[in-house]
């Protein structure tokens, strides 16, 4: 799950919410590009 914040840059956020009911931070990153890259590599990683 990929949100622009207000500094323009993006987070990625896991798909689940943990524990604390809040979704837990994968990453920062400049372009959404790279944040959607990063994704690909968590998933991929998961299998």
């Amino acid at each position: 799950m990929i949100r622009k914040l207000k500094s323009g840059e993006y987070r990625l956020y896991s798909r689940k919410k943990g524990s604390d009911g809040k979704r837990r931070n994968l990453g920062t990153f400049s372009s959404r590009a790279a944040a959607e890259k990063h994704e690909r590599e968590v998933q991929f990683f998961k299998r």
